[in-house]
């Protein structure tokens, strides 16, 4: 007599039993890969051979293998957490490195780093929705740590985004005794409106999140801001509630209204630097000539205006290659474009080649200390010692021009009252001096030791505007503000990115 065929409950379970109910599981109606997820025919068992050969399902039992040893630690370690470390890692290193999420949708690269770590790779939407917010906490958390019981700075600025949203940041630094402090960007986030009452709010939000539990007031020792009269105002408002605080206008920026100052007193210098920077700029042709008739110099800086110190610095190249590029600029057409024709006109006027002698001889400090000041790890003293030398060398200044530079730099350091308080904090920290009257009354002589290394400029705000330009680039703006905030935290943050 023939067999009776044997029921499909029964041999999927017999398949099961016989190549591994670890690996392949049945619902009386299927037969489940575990490992590959996916489903197996179970009418021939040639089908099932066939896909234990396959290339995926080889790579998926060598990754059983290799992390049964690893997971069974982890366990051990991580009783009460369910969520993977390497996707934990995985989301701080795309985002501290600047690489899109989404990119983990890429098969070749999925495929890579599978290979190569041997882990299942998540998804752009997994990492997102369930790590992103741990990363940041994390930070956050760490933050905390090394700010705790410290004295602080802090320091403000907005900017207007490629959203044309007004854009916030807060950079909190410690105050150290015997170096430099660590420094942190601490918030990102939109104001309604550019005026005293929304910064004041904004800096309080912003401490609300560095001291949960309550804002420790008097730890707070100063504020960098720029001197804008909204942030002036702004500063005078909070000094009610943060009595020690001192608030000081950037130094650097001050440097840089006083360099303003000289591209306003030398109009046709300025005619010059625009108009070469505009018909070199996006013209192959004009850039190979340039670069065939004076192969040995650089082509013409393209200074931006709000950056600081950089028309000086293009006047500077223009006294140094006036002759280079009076030579090139007649070769070409006049009829080519109007800026070719203008610089023409001014390049041949008399006034020029004295105007940019002068400029270099005796405004040159300012581009030089501008730059100076921008570094990191610097002492006060040696902070107000630059611009001490400014002032020594613009005073020197002869002629109309530098006696108005020179009442502009004056201008600008008599309206920075906090920088002169430093500078009395500095003497007495060096011994220089003895007066303490026109100090905060609530500042003792313990808090005068922290100012050892306090920061005169707001760089460090201009430096995280600069990654969240990176971050908000043409290709991402649907990125929300509460995940732009997130990820720029963590990649200003990281020591990389700190050091760079």
């Amino acid at each position: 007599m023939p067999k009776d065929k044997q029921s499909l409950s029964r041999r999927l379970k017999s398949l099961s039993s016989e190549f591994g109910e670890d690996v392949f599981s049945i619902d009386n109606v299927v037969l489940f890969c575990k490992l590959c997820e996916v489903k197996v025919d179970p009418e021939r068992r040639s089908s099932i051979t066939q896909h234990r050969k396959t290339e995926k399902h080889r790579r998926a039992v060598e990754r059983k293998i290799n992390q049964k040893t690893a997971n069974s630690q982890q366990l051990l370690t991580n009783l009460t957490s369910k969520k993977s470390t390497f996707n934990m890692d995985l989301c701080k290193a795309f985002i501290s490195a600047n690489i899109p999420l989404n990119k983990l949708q890429n098969t070749e690269f999925r495929q890579f780093l599978q290979l190569y770590t041997q882990k299942d790779v998540p998804t752009e939407s997994t990492l997102r929705k369930f790590y992103l917010d741990d990363c940041y906490e994390e930070m956050m958390k760490n933050i905390r740590q090394r700010v705790f019981l410290k004295k602080i700075w802090i320091s403000i600025n907005e900017t207007t985004d490629a959203e044309g949203r007004q854009i916030a940041n807060a950079i909190i630094g410690t105050l150290e005794e015997d170096r430099t402090g660590d420094i942190f960007l601490l918030n990102t986030d939109a104001l309604e409106k550019t005026n005293h009452s929304t910064v004041c709010k904004f800096f309080d939000k912003s401490l609300s999140i560095l001291w949960p539990d309550g804002i420790k007031h008097d730890d707070v020792l100063l504020f960098l801001s720029d001197a804008a009269p909204y942030m002036v105002k702004c500063g005078k408002s909070l000094n009610a509630l943060y009595s020690k605080m001192v608030h000081v206008t950037c130094a650097a920026h001050g440097l840089h209204r006083t360099a303003e100052e000289v591209r306003g007193q030398f109009s046709t210098i300025d005619k010059i630097i625009s108009n070469v920077k505009n018909f070199f700029k996006k013209s192959p042709s004009r850039v190979q000539i340039f670069k065939t008739h004076a192969p040995n110099i650089p082509l013409p800086p393209e200074p931006v205006i709000t950056r600081w110190g950089t028309w000086l610095n293009a006047s500077i190249y223009y006294c140094e290659y006036y002759k280079q590029i009076c030579e090139i600029v007649e070769i070409l057409d006049s009829e080519d474009a109007l800026s070719i024709k203008i610089a023409k006109k001014n390049l041949v006027k008399i006034c020029v080649k004295s105007n940019l002698v002068y400029i270099k001889s005796n405004f040159k400090v300012l581009s030089d200390s501008i730059l100076k000041l921008q570094r990191k790890n610097m002492p006060l003293a040696e902070s107000l010692d630059i611009l001490e030398k400014v002032q020594v060398q613009l005073q020197m200044a002869q002629g109309y021009d530098g006696q108005k530079v020179y009442k502009k730099f004056e201008t600008v350091l008599n309206k920075n009252s906090g920088l002169k308080i430093l500078k009395q904090i500095s003497e007495i920290i060096g011994g220089e001096s003895d007066n303490m009257d026109d100090l905060h009354e609530d500042l003792t002589t313990n808090d005068l030791s922290f100012y050892k290394f306090a920061p005169i400029t707001s760089v460090d705000v201009e430096r995280s505007f600069s990654i969240y330009k990176n971050l908000l680039t043409d290709n991402r703006r649907s990125f929300k503000l509460e995940n732009i905030r997130k990820h720029l935290l963590l990649q200003c943050n990281t020591v990389g990115n700190q050091e760079g």
